[in-house]
């Protein structure tokens, strides 16, 4: 049919003459969507708020030969109005979002998308930290990809253990016989909230020393690139505040 609708989060805009958008937007059921939405920059728009970046909404959409058109949007998450306001909570949804706006056609799923609302949602509120929030979205959004990292056995050879070392061009964590010569070694606890991370363990995530979140963060970000093959740019951001 010509005319759907869906359940949307916006990923990023860009400006379309003087009064129209063009969307970006990651789908619960047809995955990531370009979109025009008309006349959403004029003070007159009865939906442009709702179609501001991090926003969630159900839109009614317009098929078409390039672009779908946007014809109606009901918020369903007012996540950007709460986000934006904070410098940190702003670049950590920015990199979700870029994340998200990386994936692969077939990689946009459902999951993918309560995954990245479930995020925004505990940023707008504060639930947990900026960085925890973001590397536990970016484990979970790999391995939804095909991605996850062997955290409780050797990716190379497959032993299982608690294993030293963590390579990113490897798959995760490496046991003293595969890992190269000079490969430097992970803490324990390092690796223990990485696997955290991934289990959506807030309580002991939350309880974890800085050093040991930094430590993860590190690891996580340096995963998440080399598997992406390009540097999210918004990390640069966070890094640089930090």
């Amino acid at each position: 049919m010509p005319t759907y609708r869906d359940e949307v989060v916006v990923l990023r805009t860009h400006k379309l003459g003087e009064a129209d958008r063009i969307l970006t937007l990651l789908s619960r059921r047809n995955g990531k969507i370009r979109a025009v939405a008309k006349g959403v920059r004029r003070t007159s728009s009865k939906f442009g708020s709702r179609l501001e970046p991090f926003m969630v909404a159900d839109v009614q959409l317009f098929k078409g030969r390039n672009l779908d058109i946007v014809q109606q949007a009901e918020s369903l998450g007012s996540y950007g109005a709460d986000i934006v306001v904070n410098y940190d909570r702003y670049t950590t949804a920015s990199a979700m979002v870029e994340t998200a706006d990386r994936l692969n056609e077939a990689e946009a799923t459902p999951q993918q998308y309560l995954l990245l609302v479930g995020g925004l949602r505990s940023l707008a509120r504060g639930d947990h930290s900026e960085r925890s929030v973001l590397d536990s979205y970016l484990l979970r959004a790999m391995a939804l990809s095909g991605w996850a990292p062997g955290l409780t056995e050797c990716a190379r050879c497959g032993t299982v253990g608690d294993h030293p070392y963590f390579l990113a061009q490897l798959g995760g964590v490496v046991c003293s016989a595969c890992a190269p010569a000079g490969s430097p070694r992970v803490a324990r606890d390092t690796v223990d909230m990485l696997r955290a991370l991934m289990a959506g363990e807030w309580e002991t995530i939350d309880d974890a020393p800085g050093r040991t979140v930094a430590a993860a963060s590190g690891l996580v970000a340096a995963y998440a690139q080399f598997h992406l093959e390009r540097g999210i740019r918004s990390l640069t951001h966070l890094e640089s505040h930090r």
